[in-house]
């Protein structure tokens, strides 16, 4: 098998590290991930699977486990602000399957999570590392040199063939190992919170996604009947000043509508609080050593292709860091396939940041437009996107874990 043998280290065991690291396992190679919490942590509440992530996740096995863990909305009903019915409801569902061949879903990150790093137990040749409290890595011209301290102050110093950094937003490897920039934090704010199922009442459907406009804010709900649970996320403006304590609930700067007001009380005070972050990078990595998902390009959340973009990184990277003779090749061709995609990605959730937050009159001429479009519309103008496929064809065996014997745990939990 091409690039059997190799090691490749991994920072971070979210839903960028671990994905590479099965697409890795399924290629044959030796991967150790680098975590520095004690167990898989993954933050947030609920994530929307998109068809091009999903096709992914299938591919390396998992359609199954996320169709139990998951659910899939009939559509999307966007509401203006004070307007008892939906501007239009955008078809999901039959639909998305019809045109993609997969499904678009919603979950819960640490399900997600949890699905990734159950998969990974299974393989042999996967070992996740927790209680990480430091690592570094420098590039040489027969590969990489690995340096890292566990937890009670055990050290290891190894060479990999390539060192992958998949820590997130505020990446060490970015900051640490390629000289990057900070994230950008931005002017607006993800209030979080997961509400009981009947909680808003016949504010929102079941069934569907809602989406609420807002002048200079908005909401998102969705069920997650998995958990009995609500997921809601509220984006709006940071306070004009700023704590060190953040406020309890969020402030819209003006009366909330019905769906707002009833969001509001059903909340309380039990929302976290999450200032909107984004990454620019110009350089990926350096010799051996390189970035993926939003270590390397975070961006807002309005077209909920976070994850997504994490996911597909991990399916283009894989095999490249496979099949090349040298992983700084493989770096240089994944972003050359990446760089374009995600730069558009991360441009329409920009617009789409703007479009959702007018206010009167052009809170109106949206709505129209949307109106116009119709309740399939939406999936011709992002076929590009749901229809992407980052990883055709995997049909690749690795080895696992033989049943009969007695399981060992790699993890190192201290």
């Amino acid at each position: 098998m091409p690039g059997g043998g190799r090691t490749v280290y991994v920072a971070g065991a979210g839903i960028a590290g671990l994905t590479l690291a099965l697409a890795l396992a399924k290629f044959g190679a030796t991967v150790v991930v680098l975590e520095r919490n004690d167990g898989i942590q993954e933050v947030g509440a609920g994530l929307q699977v998109s068809p091009n992530a999903r096709r992914v996740l299938n591919q390396l096995g998992l359609d199954r486990q996320i169709a139990s863990r998951s659910f899939e909305p009939e559509g999307i009903d966007l509401y203006g602000f004070g307007v008892a019915t939906p501007v239009v409801t955008l078809r999901l569902g039959a639909a998305v399957r019809s045109r993609f061949g997969v499904p678009y879903a919603v979950m819960h990150r640490a399900d997600l999570a949890d699905v990734l790093y159950r998969a990974c137990r299974r393989f042999a040749n996967i070992d996740v590392v927790f209680g990480v409290k430091s690592f570094d890595a420098a590039s040489h011209a027969r590969g990489i040199s690995v340096s890292l301290e566990e937890a009670r102050g055990r050290t290891r110093n190894v060479r990999a063939f390539a060192f992958v950094g998949a820590d997130g937003v505020n990446s060490a490897t970015r900051l640490g190992l390629l000289d990057g920039p900070k994230a950008e934090i931005h002017n607006r704010v993800a209030w979080r919170t997961l509400l009981d199922l009947d909680a808003l009442g016949t504010h929102v459907a079941k069934d569907r996604t809602s989406v609420l406009f807002g002048p200079g804010f908005h909401a998102v709900c969705y069920p997650l009947p998995h958990r009995g649970k609500l997921n809601v996320v509220l984006f709006a403006a940071t306070p004009k000043r700023a704590t060190a304590q953040p406020p309890a609930a969020p402030s819209l700067g003006r009366p909330p509508d019905a769906r707002f007001a009833a969001i509001l009380a059903a909340a309380g005070d039990s929302w976290t609080y999450w200032p909107l972050a984004t990454v620019s990078l110009d350089d990926w990595h350096r010799g051996g050593i390189g970035v993926i998902g939003d270590a390397a390009h975070a961006m807002l959340p309005f077209q909920a292709q976070g994850a997504a973009m994490s996911i597909e990184d991990a399916a283009i990277l894989a095999p490249l860091l496979m099949t090349e003779p040298r992983a700084e090749r493989a770096f240089e061709r994944f972003v050359a396939l990446r760089r374009p995609r995600v730069d558009r990605v991360m441009q329409v959730s920009a617009r789409n940041g703007t479009a959702f937050h007018l206010g009167w009159p052009l809170d109106k001429a949206r709505d129209a437009v949307l109106r116009l479009e119709g309740p399939e519309g939406h999936l011709k103008r992002l076929a590009w996107l749901y229809g992407y496929d980052a990883a055709p064809d995997i049909e690749l065996k690795a080895p696992t874990r033989p049943p009969s014997a007695p399981h060992v745990e790699r993890e190192h939990r201290h």
